[in-house]
């Protein structure tokens, strides 16, 4: 299992927006980033107006557990951030439907090996 660093902080997270592409899926976006390091970053970017901090942190742990599914088909040296479309539900939101959307994101930015 690669080893995947969490982007924390704000300048990390600007970086990634300004100079990262952006994808689109049904209910998750995804700007991607090339870090030019051996390292993967991860950043998770869910808005307090999304719902109540259980929901939001349900989202987190479902895009984190979807990551790390597809991290070992991933090529490495990636900064990827998440964020959840504001017109998705958050409620509605399954482990499958975002499994779909990052891979829909991942096979359109070509990041996979």
């Amino acid at each position: 299992m690669k080893k995947t660093k969490m982007l924390k902080k704000n300048y990390e997270f600007s970086n990634v927006f300004s100079k990262g592409t952006y994808y689109s899926g049904e209910a998750i976006e995804a700007f991607i980033l090339n870090n030019f390091k051996k390292d993967n970053y991860l950043g998770l970017a869910i808005s307090s107006k999304s719902g109540h901090a259980f929901q939001r942190n349900r989202l987190k742990r479902l895009l984190r557990e979807n990551y790390y599914d597809f991290e070992e088909q991933i090529i490495s040296g990636l900064s990827v951030v998440f964020l959840l479309k504001k017109k998705a539900n958050i409620e509605d939101i399954s482990f499958y439907q975002v499994k779909k959307d990052m891979q829909k994101i991942f096979e359109k930015s070509k990041s996979f090996k």
